[in-house]
């Protein structure tokens, strides 16, 4: 159910569900970004990385996120746009077959010069199996104020 910016209040928090990233998700996304390096394509050179395996590219990590948040439904609706990237970090290497959610809490609300929408700042904090942090930092983003609460500006 869409939440619109009246509904949040700063302290809320959000869990996704859970999934698993996959060889097939890491090969595609080495597809479409055309993002190639052996870190994430060539199993016998990451034997001998510090890693000691293949790991998925650290935006392929945040593209994940921000399908998980589609997937709670809140801003399904209200949503108006993504803002930006503020102190994103990455934590920890996301490895074949690790499963992860994030868990997003409401750290800040501003209103707009416009009546009819606001700025959440989100923060997040994708999550392993292990409940290790492998990623965080604060995503911003429009929301739609409810009707109620937006003056309309008639010509």
């Amino acid at each position: 159910m869409a939440m619109f910016f009246d509904d949040f209040k700063v302290g809320d928090k959000f869990t996704s569900p859970a999934r698993t990233v996959t060889e097939t998700d890491i090969v595609m996304f080495a597809g479409l970004s055309g993002d190639y390096n052996p870190l994430h394509t060539d199993s016998e050179f990451c034997k001998k990385t510090i890693f000691g395996e293949k790991i998925a590219h650290g935006l392929l990590g945040l593209s994940i996120l921000t399908g998980l948040s589609t997937r709670l439904g809140i801003f399904d609706g209200s949503a108006i746009a993504f803002l930006g990237i503020n102190d994103w970090k990455f934590k920890k290497p996301i490895l074949v077959n690790d499963t992860i959610h994030f868990e997003m809490e409401v750290i800040e609300k501003r209103e707009t010069s416009k009546d009819d929408r606001g700025i959440i700042f989100r923060e997040f904090k994708l999550i392993n199996q292990k409940d290790e942090v492998v990623q965080s930092g604060v995503l911003p983003i429009m929301v739609v104020r409810r009707k109620e609460h937006a003056v309309v500006n008639e010509k």
